[in-house]
């Protein structure tokens, strides 16, 4: 497999004084690959340090913060010298031993000439607890799950990756069926590597599902282990409903539907347990699409809430794997829900852009489904999850606010005419290359 995530890990690399990074994101997402693929392409050693379980380690950063002293520990517990520049340092699953985040800074302040990458499965929740190291001393990455490119990638189809990567729209529609329904295998399959691997060795849909339900269970004994036992039901409780929420024809987040009666005082706790952790994206309502498109929430409780990967929602509704036989059932299954699904974990990986969704005041019923910020304009998308462009709700706010640029995503050919840009679906990563 290839990772998108290299080439940033080579940025970073090739930056002068650059810091130790930490790279965040969910479980099972492909962090430790990551890191020794990264290390064996391009550094002569790798001196790979696991942290969960490992006693001599956690009792080694224990100790003092002298450097010297914590490199003679790694290199015993490695079996081998590492020198500056011809080894990369990986801590993984670092969050097991706070102190290590710690000594983050000392490498940085005392010994910058060591290379250190650092990752961990909920450091989002870790970093938000106190554990001590100082902003500046260290540099993040977030890492995803497999987006749509890296998938077709993953499956030998690296010509329809060169399509999308010219942006050659004629030939992209001759093979728009081979898209597409690559696109309906994604929606089942995700983006978890581990899932994707699996159904890689004999096209096994089930076996690639079994993963999947394996990823949600650990991810439910995560909710046990870290999470008081006063707010791991409410959890449970949003983290169940999201498949729900997100099928109705309004996505808008209800915590009446969680639990009759509650509101967010009930659940906030548990509900920033969930995005601190990655496993949610919460993509606040807007009242006006301005700069910066954050100061315009219009309250903490308008928001909707998807998940960090399109397999694993899928996995969690029990889509059955003969929908993918259904024609473009599946992008119109739950109103939607799985095309608004994927187009928001893409847009994730466009970039650290603000991301949100419009609606209008009642009693109008005018919604677009995203909008973000790009350089100094607010971008307008609407998801189309069939091949009927009424777009009413585009047309409300074309005439309320009179966007550059609006954007339509949809299983239809790309077109591009004065304010609106068609894009399919299938070549939502190449969004910012458009507008």
């Amino acid at each position: 497999m290839e990772r998108i995530a290299i080439k940033h890990l080579e940025k970073w690399k090739n930056k002068k004084n650059h810091k130790p990074l930490i790279i965040q994101g969910v479980r099972q997402v492909g962090k430790t690959w990551l890191m020794r693929e990264f290390g064996r392409l391009h550094y002569k050693n790798t001196a790979y340090i696991r942290f969960e379980k490992n006693e001599h380690m956690i009792e080694l950063f224990s100790g003092s913060m002298d450097i010297e002293r914590l490199l003679t520990g790694l290199e015993i517990e490695v079996r081998q010298k590492i020198s500056p520049n011809d080894t990369l340092i990986i801590f993984d699953e670092i969050q097991a031993c706070p102190n290590a985040l710690t000594s983050l800074k000392y490498f940085n302040e005392n010994m910058p000439q060591f290379d250190i990458i650092a990752a961990g499965s909920l450091l989002g929740v870790f970093l938000h607890e106190g554990i001590s190291f100082p902003v500046g001393k260290v540099e993040f990455m977030k890492l995803y799950p497999m987006c749509f490119f890296e998938f077709l990638n993953a499956l030998g189809e690296q010509m329809l990756c060169k399509l999308l990567e010219d942006r050659d729209w004629q030939m992209i529609k001759v093979f728009k069926d081979k898209f597409i329904s690559f696109l309906r295998m994604y929606f089942y399959i995700g983006g978890m590597p581990e899932a994707i691997l699996e159904y890689t060795k004999n096209n096994d849909f089930g076996a690639a599902r079994d993963i999947q339900k394996q990823i949600l269970l650990a991810y439910e004994e995560d909710f046990s282990k870290h999470i008081p036992k006063t707010d791991l039901h409410k959890t449970l409780q949003i983290w169940n409903s999201i498949p729900y929420q997100l099928s109705k024809e309004n996505k808008k987040f209800i915590y009446s539907e969680v639990q009759r009666g509650s509101s967010a005082k009930t659940f906030e706790i548990a509900l920033e347990w969930l995005v601190k952790s990655g496993l949610v994206h919460r993509i606040y309502r807007v009242s006006k699409p301005a700069i910066p498109l954050k100061s315009y929430a219009t309250s903490s409780s308008a928001f909707k809430l998807f998940l960090c990967d399109v397999g694993l929602i899928s996995a969690m509704s029990n889509i059955d794997v003969h929908t993918l036989l259904e024609g473009n059932v599946l992008f119109t299954e739950f109103k939607g829900a799985l095309s608004e699904q994927f187009v928001c974990q893409e847009l994730k990986l466009l970039g650290d852009i603000e991301i949100a969704y419009w609606a209008n005041e009642p009693p109008a019923n005018a919604e677009i489904d995203f909008i973000f910020q790009h350089g100094r304009e607010i971008v307008p998308l609407e998801v189309k999850s069939t091949i009927n462009l009424k777009a009413k709700s585009l047309h409300v706010y074309q005439e309320k606010f009179q966007p550059k640029i609006a954007v339509r995503s949809s299983l239809t050919d790309y077109s591009k005419s004065n304010y609106l840009l068609d894009i399919p679906m299938y070549a939502i990563s190449k969004l910012m290359e458009e507008i």
